[in-house]
């Protein structure tokens, strides 16, 4: 039928894939991912989509090339197989940080992702907080952006006592997302001021812009990536007399060693989405996940019936 919705997951977050199905009352499009011997990738989808309106959800995880070659490819499979609109439905956007040509000969990565997306054949995107917003404007299909800072918040509430709590961005970079946190926590905020002498250097913590002697602390990011930058954070929060040190962020990289350096570190609690699948093996016992799938089967409901994705944010 004309305007059927179909679901079709990517290997690289079945589980979310699922969930967000569950959500909607509907069955994942029986689909099948091969990889060949010489590791050519192919995609065939098991069910007519022609002139149906398909998601396929397909989040930035290791092996990242893969999973955006396999988004590729499944994209143009369907619009070759009379898809009547593609969506891509992306909680973790690849290259993210790739937003701008801050040195020599580089690629601004994150446009070039927007380009082949376009040229696959995809209609539209739904990803959720970005970490650069401007990647919005390097395409020139519709793309929505979710925020997932409500439902963080609301774990946040019930989790823990926030009552002495000051809010805490790693970086100047980050107060601006901090905002948000503040505005629903109505909470007070403090900046660690880091300086960054040269490209091989670390970044250092000088200073503190803020009050968080004798305070509880909730520090605030985008993401998890090596854990580093958390971690040098919440040492220099405890140097400057932070009695319980949390963190939220939203999407959980969580690459290297940052399970041990979590497990060893002063932080007590570490707040996430399920925007990235977080192995076993890497999977801290202080990681509290936090489901995004209600927030990405609202908006694809709103998306298939034309109603308002704006209207999501609270």
């Amino acid at each position: 039928m004309a305007n059927d919705i179909k679901l079709i997951s990517g290997t690289s977050h079945p589980d979310l894939a699922q969930e967000i199905a569950d959500c909607l009352g509907l069955s994942l499009t029986q689909s099948e991912m091969v990889r060949f011997g010489n590791e050519n990738i192919l995609f065939q989808c098991n069910e007519n989509v022609r002139e149906s309106d398909v998601f396929v959800i397909q989040t930035s995880c290791p092996p990242v090339s893969d999973g955006i070659l396999e988004l590729l490819i499944m994209i143009d499979a369907l619009k070759h197989a009379s898809a009547r609109r593609i969506t891509a439905v992306m909680p973790y956007f690849p290259y993210a940080r790739s937003d701008k040509k801050d040195r020599p000969r580089i690629s601004i990565t994150a446009r070039l992702i927007a380009d082949l997306l376009e040229t696959a054949g995809a209609d539209r995107v739904l990803t959720m907080n970005l970490h650069s917003p401007q990647v919005q404007g390097f395409f020139r299909i519709p793309v929505d952006q979710l925020d997932a800072t409500p439902l963080v918040c609301d774990h946040l509430l019930d989790a823990m006592p926030l009552e002495n709590t000051v809010l805490v961005a790693g970086d100047v970079g980050e107060a601006k997302d901090l905002e948000h946190y503040a505005h629903r926590l109505n909470l007070p905020m403090a900046i660690i001021d880091k300086r960054r002498h040269d490209d091989s250097e670390q970044a250092v913590a000088v200073g503190l812009i803020g009050d968080v002697d004798g305070r509880d602390t909730l520090i605030v990011d985008d993401e998890i990536a090596s854990g580093g930058t958390l971690i040098a954070a919440a040492d220099y929060l405890q140097s400057q007399g932070a009695k319980r040190i949390e963190a939220a962020a939203m999407h959980p990289v969580m690459s290297g060693n940052a399970k041990a350096k979590l497990d060893g570190s002063p932080i007590g609690r570490v707040v996430v989405t399920n925007s990235i699948p977080i192995p076993a093996e890497r999977r801290s016992s202080k990681v509290e996940v936090v489901s995004i799938a209600g927030l990405l089967a609202n908006a694809i409901g709103a998306i298939h019936s034309g109603s308002s994705v704006s209207a999501l944010f609270r």
